[in-house]
């Protein structure tokens, strides 16, 4: 028993995050994927399949790359999958279908990794005419998706991450009928509002929200986090992050920083990223016509109003960085100076538009070990050789 992530092709496309991280390590909602499928299989994560530049990603409590045989009795499950945290799944399912599409099979005999390494393997064809087993979920058919379903998804985590009875402390100010949930590990100083009006917010454990802050439901604080003052809507903030200012529909993956004032909106921010101080976004056209998006395949219609920047891991933007609508910064890039980027940022930039200058690799790992360490995270000698992988793999604009 346990459970493989698999990337297929259009997983392996979702940058800026694919080039340094699995699909499996995104926070959908507000939660990681993976632990969406532990969470829901009650089997642990064994391994993921993705792209070979990420055969060493290596980061906290993340499974390797899977490799050789995989055994009778394993999930295989569609990393591009979010399956609703309250979902239960009975002990003899074989094959588990979300909004009709297949999003994990049980291995009915022993199976070669090698099958799915191009990406191109489908779930649909090895599931057969299994009997299958029907579960509530949200699909990433591209990675502005995690935007579009964040709001009904942080609606359902909400409630199905918080124990059965809600506690709020005496000195919260609690608006809206909603539920509201603070772990007694958490910290929340007077004068926070928590408006509960459009939809639940849970404060987890180890939590600290600093007085004059204002959360916005649905809303997932996570573990660790800390909220030092402003206004944060409709957004999952990952764990060991800080947070400040405006923030509006939008995902931290964790160990990042927002840590000054500037409207951020609808965007999801990769781990060990660094927004200086009045970074803003930019959420919504002047003609309010849907925002295009540079992705691998060329720039594509996303079909959403609001879309503000995709940030990759590493990433760190200077003080009053302007970022346009629908930007996309490339993992490890660091932006600074005067000019507002363009709406793709090439991995490992360096300085401003035109004249980009690439990071060199290892001054970016200087930088890297420093960041992490100031959460008392070191860089292993794996994830050294991913970043280093991710380095040499890195596309262009």
């Amino acid at each position: 028993m346990g459970i493989v992530l698999y990337d297929d092709q259009i997983a392996r496309g979702f940058e800026p995050f694919a080039l340094t991280r699995p699909a499996g390590e995104l926070r959908a909602g507000g939660e990681i994927i993976r632990r969406r499928w532990t969470r829901v299989l009650g089997t642990p994560a064994l391994g993921f399949i993705g792209a070979p530049h990420l055969a060493a990603f290596d980061e906290f409590d993340s499974p390797s790359a899977a490799t050789g045989i995989l055994d009778t009795g394993v999930w295989i499950v569609n990393a591009r999958c979010a399956p609703a945290l309250g979902s239960a799944v009975p002990s003899d399912a074989q094959v588990i279908r979300v909004a009709d599409r297949v999003a994990a099979i049980r291995l009915t005999s022993p199976m070669a990794v090698e099958a799915f390494a191009s990406g191109q393997a489908t779930l649909e064809l090895l599931a057969g005419s299994r009997a299958s087993v029907v579960l509530d979920g949200w699909w990433l058919d591209a990675v502005w998706d995690l935007i579009r379903h964040l709001s009904p998804m942080l609606a359902s985590d909400a409630i199905a991450l918080a124990p059965d009875r809600a506690e709020v402390p005496a000195q919260l100010t609690v608006l809206g009928s909603h539920r509201v949930h603070v772990d007694m590990a958490a910290h929340v100083e007077p004068f926070v509002v928590v408006d509960a009006t459009a939809g639940p917010v849970l404060i987890r454990r180890g939590a600290t929200v600093q007085a004059f802050t204002r959360l916005v439901g649905p809303c997932i604080i996570g573990e660790d986090a800390i909220v030092s003052g402003g206004r944060v809507a409709a957004s999952s903030i990952g764990e060991h992050v800080k947070v400040n200012g405006e923030m509006n529909s939008t995902i931290m993956i964790g160990h990042c920083n927002k840590g000054h004032e500037g409207f951020v909106g609808h965007s999801v921010i990769g781990r060990w990223a660094n927004l200086g101080a009045d970074t803003v976004t930019s959420n919504l056209k002047n003609s309010y016509g849907a925002i295009s998006l540079w992705t691998p395949r060329g720039v594509e219609v996303t079909g959403l109003q609001f879309l503000g920047s995709l940030i990759g891991d590493h990433v760190k933007t200077g003080i009053g960085t302007r970022l346009p609508t629908g930007c996309v910064l490339g993992a490890g890039a660091n932006l600074f100076g005067s000019a507002m980027p363009p709406k793709a940022v090439p991995p490992f930039a360096w300085g401003e538009a035109p004249a980009w200058a690439q990071f060199v690799f290892d001054k970016f790992l200087q930088v890297a070990e420093r960041v992490m360490a100031r959460r008392d995270v070191a860089l292993s000698p794996r994830m050294r050789e991913c970043l280093r992988a991710a380095h040499a793999a890195r596309w262009t604009v």
